[in-house]
């Protein structure tokens, strides 16, 4: 009889032994007891799983990356581009996590897959490369809305690379060159403006006082002759021949009166 009840002593004992899970501080477990989940989820520490009545499910309450493999998506302007994103979630009700969806980070990825092309195709091209920020919240908004029901919430979701065909990327290179090279052209031009403006104002300022064109005639010259080895040609004007002509003449018509 004692022999009994040692063994049923040790039996017990290893029940309880057996029975008890320790559950880390970011793990919660939702207990199902003979199939019906308790109302709310053990842990974090020691608890008691009293098999085969009762079955445990592990939840992490971690945040949690995914990684959207690369999406073939048709933009509104009707250009094929290549996108993945990475979509961070945690799970806020484990109870919700583990009963009303069979796998929930497989399905929040399958949401964020669908999503992502949906919200990308009904945006242009410019726009999804100016405004990827916005897209981020839009797409976030969404997804944290579908996957509320089942427990999980997206922190955030980001685009992370868009690939364009090779085709599309020669001619946003050559876009980007045109505009650049109209911009060199208008900056030349309002250059020319200027320069010429500053013409008219010092050809006004000069026609006010006839001797400041001369002196900046004599400025240009003296500016010039600092190199020594600069030839500078002296321009003389076309009236000193013609008075140095009629001096000649009136020399010589002295000469030959007697």
């Amino acid at each position: 009889m004692g022999t009994v009840i040692l063994v049923v002593v040790a039996i017990v004992f290893l029940y309880l032994i057996n029975s008890i899970k320790i559950l880390r501080e970011y793990e919660r477990g939702v207990i199902f007891r003979l199939g019906r989940a308790l109302p709310a989820p053990k842990g974090p520490g020691i608890i008691l799983v009293f098999r085969p009545f009762d079955q445990m499910v592990r939840i992490s309450l971690r945040q949690d990356v995914l990684e959207v493999p690369p999406q073939d998506v048709i933009t509104r302007d009707n250009v094929t581009i290549k996108v993945n994103a990475v979509v961070t979630l945690y799970v806020v009700n484990p109870n919700d996590a583990a009963i009303k969806v069979v796998n929930y980070v497989y399905q929040t990825s399958q949401l964020a897959q669908t999503t992502l092309r949906t919200v990308l195709g009904e945006v242009e091209l410019d726009e999804l490369l100016s405004h990827r920020d916005k897209l981020n919240l839009r797409i976030q908004a969404i997804m944290d809305q579908r996957t509320e029901p089942f427990g999980v919430k997206v922190i955030s979701v980001e685009v992370k690379q868009v690939d364009l065909p090779e085709q599309m990327q020669r001619a946003m290179a050559k876009q980007a060159e045109a505009e650049r090279e109209k911009r060199s052209k208008i900056i030349h031009s309002e250059g020319e403006f200027s320069a010429a403006q500053k013409l008219v104002d010092a050809a006004e300022l000069m026609a006010t006082q006839p001797m400041t064109l001369q002196l900046r005639y004599l400025q240009t010259l003296a500016d010039i002759g600092v190199e020594k080895n600069t030839t500078i040609v002296f321009p003389l004007p076309i009236e000193m021949f013609t008075l140095f002509n009629k001096i000649g003449s009136l020399k010589k018509d002295s000469a030959e009166k007697p």
